[in-house]
């Protein structure tokens, strides 16, 4: 007899189907695992014996073959540990055969038969429920599995609770669905002093999913502003919050299985490495940018970055997605998230104090800024320079306007955005923001009034804009038009966002 057991295999966010086969033949006692198993998945062997060792069970002295089918499918990962136990516990007669066709299990064995986490439970869970199956998962993830829709839950702390589960001498109850906790309470714009030009171009940037770079020399406050960005960010709705919580449930960074509700922010140190910020590794595994996904990417000290680091991050700008090719996995994970970077005018700091400033300005700044490639640059949406605070700003009172009032206005712009791209997407995604339209549907949306249109074309011939760019400052001017409530792009709308363009030193 060959028993049969339903599992997943990961390829990005998409869910693979593995039948887990399990025989055991007469012949010189053995536990052979075949169908390409990497050495997470060969050493489940000594975790399972052990787990059902536990218990009192005993491996028979029979031959034992365990194949995860299809073999052409490599399979990875700690989760084959549960689906390999309970194909052997039928096989054995413990478990009854039948019942088990209608779940899809995985979960990683303790020695003493415990259920540990493992990455993927979300995403397992909603292909399992599109199926017609119920999930076998760890206790810690069952509030994770339940948000994927009207399926079987069985969540058990331990392999010895679900056999009896399955005996009827114990119920496991369905988990209850877990969010998680808003968390600390969010910086306040309230505590920077000065900086208006700043705050409104953070507004703005928040306003339109807009990606935002900050210049300025040291303790100038860019990265208390960065900081504070997630506080004016509407927070994630449903669906954002089930797509951001499948890439961090594959990343396994789901804490204790709660769903995300807070936009995610990430701010990597300038010596994070391309397989890091990107994705990849060993198991291809998503990056910083797919992490950030409908969130945040800070990258502070922008041209401490690797250039190939920083050079890899133009095509998720553009796309959306980012790519791993390896020769051995080649898999693709979201990645449409809100680029924030700051960065220092040269290496010093002090390009604009003659009295601070090194005696090699203004060649520093060239070398300092050449770092970050004239594509790069042009990827960008607002460039806003962030001047040193002077004393007598910091003596002056906290701001009336907070990130409480600013929030609200973001808040409804984005609500009128998302009323305007109803039903509409771009390469296969819906358009949430004015940052992510594009082509026709941005001409549509962005086109500004005939003094608009005049001063545009003027402005693109001076400044030498390319057709990028071009683009980009119509997107900013329809988000800066969503901002005064005004159904068209007019000329004060074009002028503010064309201000937000930077001609960077020495080009």
């Amino acid at each position: 007899m060959v028993a049969r057991v339903s599992t997943v295999a990961f390829q990005g966010v998409d869910v693979l189907a593995i039948d887990v086969e399990v025989q055991m033949s007469s012949g010189l006692p053995a536990f052979n695992l075949v169908g390409l198993p990497d050495k997470a998945v060969g050493e489940s062997r000594e975790r399972v014996r052990a787990a059902l060792g536990a218990m009192g069970l005993a491996l028979p002295s029979r031959r034992i073959t365990v194949n995860l089918a299809p073999a052409d499918v490599l399979k990875e990962g700690s989760h084959f540990d549960l689906p390999i136990a309970l194909g052997l516990l039928v096989a054995m007669d413990v478990l009854p055969k039948d019942e088990l066709a209608h779940y899809t299990a995985l979960g990683e064995l303790g020695l003493d038969g415990r259920l540990a986490p493992v990455a993927g439970v979300l995403p397992a869970a909603i292909n399992a429920s599109a199926s017609g199956r119920g999930l076998i998962c760890p206790a810690a993830q069952g509030g994770e599995a339940a948000w994927a829709g009207d399926l079987e839950v069985l969540a058990p702390a331990d392999l010895i609770a679900l056999i009896n589960h399955f005996k009827g001498t114990q119920v496991l109850s369905r988990p209850t669905p877990r969010i998680a906790d808003q968390g600390p309470v969010p910086l306040d714009l309230k505590d920077i002093k000065g900086q208006e030009s700043a705050k409104r171009a953070l507004e703005v940037a928040a306003a339109g999913g807009h990606n935002l770079l900050m210049i300025g020399p040291p303790g100038a406050g860019k990265s208390m502003l960065a900081a504070r960005l997630p506080g004016i960010l509407p927070p994630l709705d449903p669906a954002e919050a089930l797509e951001v919580s499948m890439i961090h449930s594959v990343a396994g960074q789901l804490t204790e299985g709660k769903l995300l509700r807070a936009r995610p922010f990430r701010d990597p140190h300038h010596s994070a490495t391309l397989p890091s910020l990107i994705g990849g590794g060993m198991r291809a595994r998503p990056g910083e940018v797919s992490l950030a996904h409908l969130g945040v990417l800070f990258l502070d000290e922008l041209p401490e970055f690797a250039r190939q680091t920083l050079e890899s991050l133009r095509q998720p700008i553009e796309t959306g997605r980012a790519t791993v090719a390896r020769a051995n996995h080649h898999v693709s994970y979201p990645a449409r998230f809100q680029l924030v970077a700051a960065m220092n005018p040269c290496r010093c700091g002090h390009l604009d104090d003659a009295a601070l400033a090194c005696g090699r300005a203004p060649k520093c700044a060239l070398e300092y800024q050449s770092k970050i490639s004239g594509p790069l640059f042009d990827r960008i949406d607002l460039h806003v320079d962030v001047p040193a605070v002077s004393p007598a700003d910091l003596a002056l009172p906290p701001p009336a306007e907070g990130s409480a009032e600013i929030a609200r206005r973001v808040a409804a712009t984005r609500q009128r955005q998302r009323a305007r791209y109803a039903g509409r997407a771009r390469d296969g995604a819906p358009i949430r923001s004015n940052a992510e339209a594009d082509g026709q549907i941005l001409e549509e949306v962005a086109a500004p009034d005939l003094e608009g249109r005049a001063l545009l074309n003027q402005a693109a011939e001076r400044l030498k804009l390319t057709a990028r760019g071009y683009h980009r400052v119509l997107r900013v001017a329809r988000t800066l038009a969503d901002l005064d409530a005004s159904e068209g792009v007019r000329r004060l709308h074009i002028a503010e966002a064309l201000s937000y363009r930077r001609i960077a030193l020495g080009r």
